[in-house]
């Protein structure tokens, strides 16, 4: 009975017990796999799900708004404990493995020997006694530096600027005339009597306080630039920095403007009493030209400073400026907080009546804030008595441009050209103007000339513009990629047509004395990869210069009408060509690349590519006869490289006389002249260059270029022009 009690009183109470147990907790559902992979599915795509969402999802599987709202909460619970488990097993495992490499390394170091001696290494205590004898030997050697500065200095009388290797002389300079050190609190031009004072103590000086030539002995090529050297051309470009950040913030008195133009040139007597220097070229024709000019150029900065130091893109941007660029030697590459180079570059105008202009200077490219990057070149002697060098007729004063970051794609450019050049003999009377008013090699040519080269950048990436056809090679060059190879194709053949007009290689023939007097400049030179023929062809090349007295514009349409191109052009057999395609390079219509088809028979493929390009200083027409075949192929990925081609074209720029012209009667049109220059290029014959050739060469390139020019002046009116 007692046992039967206790079961029954025990029953009673667990019966109490589960139903109150019932009572108490929470009824829970298990989601079935068809809502559970539903719901997986959504948490992948959006793991926070808001409450319409939710309300969808409830909807759709039959559960609780509630019951979404937990299971999500507890996924991104679980998911959140998953990564964190992964990432400290990887780390653990991440930390055995380098704890097991530092044992070893111990261990490895336990048996170090020494490599001369192949005995025990050395200990803590060796090791730092051995490196406090370098640094007193390494202090010692700084004196003896600075001594033997000091002493070459009095020789050479001046007083030498020491800058150690990891001198910041640069950078301490340029931050404090930014922070307002020279240029004023408020970034403005400091007093004329302070520049001065500041700049006496910038500029090298001898024992009677005036200017002294930072010179030396003559370097070979391939010896490379000495330390003492390095040390002197660091100085050097210290001042020329600190002087073209000057010009840069200055205005008047330091800066006027040109009464008939506004373009922007040093006072002279203001300058010389800032900044005195001696004359570097010492002849009394010796004169000197200067200009600032800025503009918005359409690249970023970091872009520019890469044209700027790559010789080859900046002989690709400036290629109607720039005939020749290259570096001599790299000085420094980030140790002043910049890139130092040394480098030669040959100027020229196109026309083969203006000699060129060469220069051996340093570059210097530094980055002077988060949003601005400064350039500036300065000449140096080193090479100037060197063989292999010419005496230089032109010198280059400190110059440069300051690049501001527009954060658009953008900058803003402000240029300074600044040289004293002797060029009076070699500089034929027609060009005298347009050189001697700073116009031809001026800041704002410069300026120009970047903005038009970053445009058809702009344009060749498919940026802007999009090319029009009317032919079978319509379906590929609307292609970006055909687009561009014909474009870089076109821009080697400019670029050629640039560096033929310099007439370096010119041959003295023995002409009669009316083709010296013609005006017309031929030179012949061997084959080099420029035609389909064999190595030793002869390929002789005419050019000529004339003014017009017609305005720039007017001569470029002229020259890029389709229509009227059978008065000059002795390809079109005197009838009007046909443009089959074109791609534009810029926003002006004349801007562009043009595969023109003469007229010929129908089985002939020969075509050419022309280029035009116009901007506010000159224009040029650029083309070459090419076969359709190799057209083709450069548009279908081929190197433009490797297609031969023999360029021809015009070259018109303004005469610098403007103002003077305008009042006068030897313009027809009441609107200024223009310069006007005609080059031809012709294969002649196979074989050397003997007497017979020569002459046979020159009268017939030299009737040709003589019809042509008397062709385009009737054409437009001025055959009674001498």
């Amino acid at each position: 009975m007692d046992s039967g009690y206790r079961g029954n009183g025990s029953g009673d109470d667990n019966d109490q017990d589960s139903s109150s147990s019932r009572r108490g907790k929470k009824h829970y559902h298990r989601h079935t796999s068809q809502q559970i992979q539903q719901l997986e599915g959504f948490f992948k795509d959006c793991p926070h799900p808001d409450e319409n969402q939710r309300r969808q999802l409830s909807r759709e599987l039959g559960l609780e708004p509630k019951q979404i709202k937990f299971w999500f909460q507890n996924k991104r619970t679980q998911t959140k404990a998953q990564g964190e488990r992964a990432d400290n097993s990887a780390l653990r495992t991440e930390n055995e493995r380098i704890h097991c490499e530092n044992l070893a390394m111990r261990e490895a170091l336990k048996n170090v020997v020494c490599l001369n001696c192949d005995g025990p290494g050395l200990g803590e205590e060796e090791r730092k006694r051995g490196l406090q004898i370098l640094r007193m030997e390494n202090a010692q050697l700084k004196e003896e530096h600075e001594r033997l500065s000091a002493m070459i200095s009095n020789l050479m009388g001046r007083s030498m600027v020491v800058a150690p290797p990891c001198s910041g002389v640069l950078h301490e300079e340029s931050n404090y005339l930014l922070a307002g050190g020279l240029l004023g609190g408020d970034g403005s031009s400091p007093p004329v009597d302070q520049m001065e004072n500041v700049h006496r103590n910038i500029i090298p000086r001898n024992n009677n306080n005036n200017p002294a030539v930072v010179s030396s002995q003559p370097l070979t090529l391939g010896g490379g630039v000495q330390e003492m050297e390095k040390s002197v051309m660091i100085e050097t470009m210290a001042a020329a920095m600190e002087e073209v950040i000057e010009l840069l913030q200055a205005d008047e008195p330091l800066w006027i403007r040109t009464p008939e133009e506004g373009r922007l040139v040093l006072h002279r007597e203001t300058y010389d009493r800032v900044f005195p220097k001696v004359n570097y070229l010492r002849s009394v024709s010796t004169r000197t030209e200067s200009s600032k000019d800025s503009g918005v150029v359409a690249a970023n900065p970091a872009e520019l400073i890469d044209m700027c130091l790559d010789p080859s893109k900046w002989m690709d941007s400036f290629p109607t400026i720039v005939a020749t660029a290259r570096v001599i030697e790299v000085l420094d590459s980030g140790m002043l907080g910049g890139s130092l180079q040394l480098m030669y570059e040959k100027m020229h105008i196109l026309s083969p009546m203006v000699a060129p202009r060469d220069f051996i200077f340093l570059r210097y490219c530094r980055q002077l804030d988060s949003s601005a990057w400064l350039m500036v070149h300065v000449s140096y002697d080193c090479f100037k008595e060197n063989e292999g060098f010419a005496p230089s007729y032109s010198w280059r004063l400190p110059s440069g441009c300051l690049i501001q970051d527009l954060h658009n794609g953008k900058s803003k450019v402000t240029w300074i050209e600044h040289v004293q050049v002797d060029d009076k003999a070699q500089t034929h009377r027609l060009y005298r103007d347009l050189i001697c008013g700073s116009q031809a090699y001026g800041a704002n040519r410069w300026i120009v000339t970047l903005q038009r080269m970053c445009e058809r950048y702009a344009f060749s990436m498919g940026l802007r513009g999009a090319p029009t056809a009317k032919h079978e090679l319509e379906g590929v060059i609307n292609e970006p990629q055909g687009r561009r190879s014909v474009m870089q194709l076109s821009q080697r053949m400019v670029k050629s047509f640039c560096e033929v007009l310099n007439m370096g290689e010119r041959v003295d023939f023995p002409q009669s004395s009316e083709m010296n007097n013609s005006g017309v400049r031929i030179s012949i030179r061997k084959s080099a990869g420029e035609t389909a023929q064999s190595a030793d062809a002869l390929i002789v090349c005419a050019a000529s210069s004339l003014w017009l007295p017609l305005p720039l514009d007017h001569l470029f349409n002229f020259f890029r009408d389709d229509q009227l191109r059978a008065h000059w052009d002795v390809l079109s057999n005197g009838y009007p060509v046909t443009e089959v395609a074109r791609i534009p390079t810029g926003n002006h219509p004349g801007n562009c690349v043009s595969i023109i088809q003469p007229y010929v028979s129908k089985e002939s493929s020969m075509l050419m590519l022309q280029e035009n390009c116009v901007n506010s200083l000159e224009g040029h027409v650029v083309y070459a006869p090419m076969d359709l075949p190799v057209i083709t192929a450069t548009m279908n990925g081929d190197d433009p490289i490797k297609f031969p081609m023999l360029p021809s074209g015009f070259v018109i720029s303004g005469d610098g006389r403007l103002e003077k012209r305008s009042s006068t009667s030897s313009s027809k049109k009441g609107q200024g002249g223009s310069l006007l220059t005609v080059a031809f290029q012709i294969l002649i014959s196979n074989g050397s260059l003997s007497k017979q050739v020569n002459m046979d060469c020159v009268a017939t390139v030299h009737a040709l270029i003589s019809s042509t020019v008397q062709k385009i002046k009737t054409a437009l009116d001025c055959s009674d022009l001498e």
